[in-house]
């Protein structure tokens, strides 16, 4: 399941997230992954996730992240939950690739596991390779 969190720049994107992360920590069967562009994250996440820095593996666009998650998914199968941050700011504000990216990431995911984004746009200025994943 991807479920897609939409909203301009102080929306509470972010928090909601958060929330989230820490919820399923303690609700759900399996690892919680939660992925972010450095770490501002750090003491809002429950240490029971697992908070990756992308900064810290070079990934800046949408082909690495999606072998990066790919590679997470693969290596662990007990991954239930994955959280990225700001998705946008990871892959350089390509609103275009991001469709692409959850095309292919749809693929590999399962019924079993949820795939929570934060993206900072305006919902309506959302591309349709996107907003069908809204």
């Amino acid at each position: 399941m991807i479920k897609l969190i939409v909203g301009k720049k102080g929306f509470g994107k972010t928090k909601t997230l958060i929330d989230l992360v820490n919820q399923a920590v303690k609700e759900k069967e399996g690892s919680v992954a939660c992925i972010e562009k450095g770490v501002k994250l750090t003491y809002d996440i429950s240490h029971k996730a697992r908070l990756v820095n992308t900064e810290e593996f070079g990934v800046d666009n949408y082909e690495s992240l999606y072998g990066f998650v790919a590679g997470m998914i693969a290596s662990n199968y007990d991954i239930k939950s994955i959280f990225i941050d700001s998705i946008t700011k990871i892959c350089n504000d390509d609103m275009e690739g991001f469709g692409f990216f959850l095309d292919k990431i749809s693929e590999k995911i399962t019924d079993t596991e949820e795939f929570v984004i934060t993206v900072s746009a305006d919902p309506a200025e959302v591309p349709d390779s996107v907003k069908k994943y809204m």
